[in-house]
């Protein structure tokens, strides 16, 4: 059945148990049994409406026109029944979704930002690809397949067990010649609707099954040209210098062709199972007209006998067929259920890689202390062995060497951001750090916000941040606080650094940790800018790492990496 057996169930149940046993459980209870007695209430109704049947064609028949009219009355009484349980069944059904969704988008949202899982993901070499589609597309669809399936289920066997008791009793007895006896079948259209099921059930499975993986990769294509074509609008000004549109485009559309040569085989396959649902379908129309006819030509059952007859194959038919009805949303409801469970995993794969990296203990003390440090790889590689070191409150040290003897990968263990390292490292307590990259990140929003990111510990006044500005000769953009721009297109590269600088002097932190902070500036404006540190943030000790020679005048001490391993640390 698609894939979908007993494991895939558990994973199933697992996704989506969190939301009934949360904060939320006994409104989420509530709402479900509310949504089931609707569900119930409609084959209810269904049953009601098919017992009408024999009564109104028969008074019809029988040309009793005070029967018709009692017959009109009940219908209208129980159509009116029939569109509010379906309005509001629908209605709270997708109450229901849109609250669950929102619970596990929270939940998903939390634990992919828990602990910087979302940068330490991308150091695994797994199948999560393009989280954002998981949590923004693949919960939505996870979340409305899952109702629709579930309550569609559950109807499904409802309706069966009501009518395929009215179709035995109204079915009778079939009696068949065998050699020289004479066998008879009670009930006999119900075991005609059970052997048509499982037939067309059994060749729907056969003929729909590669769709899953189909679809489960068509998904993951879809994310993989989506996201170039992102990266094109993030990486503009880069590839408008190169002229590299020419490259671009056979990039996006080797991407789109492996996009559409896969929705090609959905659709081979889904025309495949289009054909047989259609046929199945319109047999089971006029099958059970021709299995009944004999009764009634030999007037054993009247015109409304027939009728309620059909209707109640038809509902039988329909329930046994619900696998056969949905069997493409099972298909990508399956591939759902998978990414998302492949998230799952690898987030927990993440989380318990995060504490296998280096020990930092906050500690009540004025230094940061680095013991018996060693730092590797994902592949094992060695990049640093028993590092150790020590600085004071005001210490500045420049980290240096060749480029890939692991200088960035430093600052990442120091942050607690690289699991791929062992040693202690004790850092103070209550104390702030703040890092500056070599490429800041701008979020989206005011320029106010883009200068206080990640978020002030108190308030800061517009003067502190003019400031600020006019020291790192940013004042120019003083009557643009409040505007919404992409600050990351509007703004060169050297004056991205020269905001994160702004940051620096108005957070104040207590360690202050920079990768290339000045890499893109000239060096008189970099000359400019630690001495700005030297003199407004007296009590900031920081960590640089560089390559210009120039940066050595700006430190107390200096750190040289070689790139196999080994290190060298000298007062400057």
């Amino acid at each position: 059945m698609t894939g979908i057996n007993l494991g895939f169930l558990k994973d199933s149940w697992r996704l989506a148990r969190g939301y009934w046993h949360s904060e939320e459980k006994w409104q989420a209870r509530g709402l479900t049994a509310v949504i089931v007695t609707l569900n119930i209430a409609h084959v209810y109704i269904l049953v009601l409406l098919n017992m009408w049947t024999n009564r109104f064609y028969n008074a019809l028949q029988n040309f009793d026109r005070e029967e018709y009219v009692s017959a009109l009355g009940e219908f209208c009484l129980l159509a009116g029944m029939y569109i509010i349980v379906a309005v509001y069944e629908l209605y709270l059904q997708q109450m229901l979704e849109i609250r669950w969704r929102r619970w596990l988008t929270k939940r998903y949202l939390d634990s992919w930002l828990a602990n910087r899982n979302y940068y330490r993901l991308q150091l695994l070499d797994n199948n999560t690809d393009n989280p954002d589609q998981r949590i923004s597309e693949d919960l939505r669809l996870f979340t409305n397949y899952s109702l629709r399936l579930a309550m569609g289920s559950l109807k499904a066997l409802v309706t069966l067990v009501c009518f395929i008791t009215i179709l035995w009793e109204m079915s009778g007895i079939l009696t068949v010649p065998v050699g020289g006896t004479v066998v008879t079948i009670s009930g006999y259209m119900v075991w005609v609707a059970l052997l048509y099921a499982i037939i067309g059930n059994w060749l729907t499975h056969k003929i729909g099954k590669p769709l899953s993986k189909l679809n489960f990769d068509q998904q993951r294509y879809e994310a993989d040209f989506r996201f170039s074509l992102v990266r094109l609008r993030e990486n503009s000004e880069s590839i408008a210098f190169y002229g590299g549109e020419s490259r671009e485009g056979q990039s996006f559309m080797k991407r789109f062709n492996t996009v559409l040569a896969n929705f090609w085989e959905i659709m081979k396959r889904q025309k495949q199972v289009t054909w047989f649902i259609s046929g199945y379908g319109q047999i089971a129309i006029i099958f059970p007209i021709l299995v009944t006819a004999p009764r009634y030509f030999a007037k054993e059952i009247q015109l409304g006998g027939l009728l309620q007859i059909l209707a109640a194959f038809g509902k039988v038919q329909d329930a046994l067929a619900f696998f056969v009805d949905n069997y493409p949303l099972l298909a990508e409801w399956r591939s759902v259920v998978n990414r998302l469970h492949g998230f799952v995993c690898n987030m927990e794969q993440v989380s318990a890689l995060a504490d296998t990296g280096a020990t930092i203990h906050k500690a009540a003390a004025s230094s940061l202390a680095v013991a018996g440090l060693n730092i590797h790889l994902p592949d094992g590689k060695h990049l640093l062995s028993e590092l150790t070191f020590s600085l004071e409150t005001g210490d500045s040290l420049l980290v240096a060497g060749p480029s890939g003897s692991g200088k960035s990968t430093l600052l990442r263990a120091l942050s607690g951001l690289w699991p791929y390292a062992q040693g202690d490292i004790t850092i103070p307590s209550g104390q702030t750090i703040l890092f500056l990259p070599q490429k800041s990140y701008l979020p989206l929003g005011t320029l106010r916000e883009v200068l206080l990111y990640p978020g002030p510990r108190q308030p800061v006044r517009d003067e502190e941040i003019y400031a600020a500005m006019t020291l790192c000769r940013l004042d120019w953009l003083k009557g643009q606080l409040d505007n919404v721009e992409d600050w990351s297109h509007v703004l060169s590269l050297g004056e991205q650094q020269r905001v994160a600088f702004v940051r620096a002097l108005i957070h104040k932190p207590d360690w202050l940790f920079m990768d290339e902070a000045t890499s893109a500036l000239d060096e008189p404006t970099e000359r400019m800018l630690y001495t700005l540190l030297r003199d407004q943030l007296k009590n900031t000790a920081t960590i640089s790492v560089g390559h210009r020679g120039t940066l050595t005048g700006y430190h107390k001490k200096k750190l040289t990496l070689d790139g196999t391993g080994c290190w060298s640390l000298l007062n400057l």
